[in-house]
Formats: structure tokens, sequence, C-alpha cells
């Protein structure tokens, strides 16, 4: 595996390791849909969350939010959208919310979370 795949894979069990201590659900990791993936799919309270996570070593090429555009963005509420449609017994009266975690570092990662992305 490439060092950048590793170093996203931590970033993406670090992420959702976060989100636990917080009271969130995880109900899937790495979902292929139609169009791509969503790294995790989580419920929080009454709400269903697709989370975009960008894991980088450092900020030499610029942060990690900075590759969420609103192409991409789109792409993962086209995709939030489509996770519901295939759980509804999951997803039933919930409302979709596309959130972002940005990770930063090599194993201490330092964490930033952006809520409810449009």
């Amino acid at each position: 595996m490439a060092d950048k795949d590793e170093l996203g894979r931590r970033g993406e069990e670090f992420a959702s390791a976060h989100l636990r201590r917080h009271g969130w659900t995880i109900l899937a990791r790495n979902w292929r849909g139609t169009h791509g993936e969503l790294d995790i799919v989580a419920r929080e309270g009454a709400e269903i969350v697709v989370v975009e996570v960008k894991t980088r070593a450092s900020e030499l090429f610029g942060h990690p939010l900075e590759a969420i555009d609103a192409r991409k963005l789109s792409r993962l509420w086209r995709l939030g959208a489509q996770w519901c449609r295939e759980h509804p017994d999951e997803s039933c009266g919930a409302r979709l919310r596309v959130d972002a975690v940005a990770l930063i570092g090599r194993g201490a990662f330092t964490l930033e979370h952006l809520r409810d992305l449009r």
C-alpha cells in the first residue's frame, strides 16, 4: 500500500474513533455508490451525516479541506442521497447532512471538523 493510502486509512480510523467518542454511530465506512465513495456514513441524533475525511502529513501543499470543491461537495450530496435510498431502515425520516474532517499529521493528528457543508 502506498504511503499516502496508508496515511488516508489511518486518518479515517482516527476520524471514526473521534466521532464514536462523541456519541455518533458509524453506519458505513468506504461505502461505494454509483458515482464514487463515501468515507464515513454516521448518525448523530436524528441526522444521517456523510463525513468526508481529508488527511495530509502537513500543510506543505495546502490545507486538506481545500480539496473539497463545489464539484466534490455536489457528489457527496448525491452519494448521501443514494445511500439513504438504499438504506431506508437506517435513514427513514432523518435529515441528511455533509460534514468534513481534516487531519494533519502522521499519527498525532490535529483534527478540524466542519459541520453542515453546503
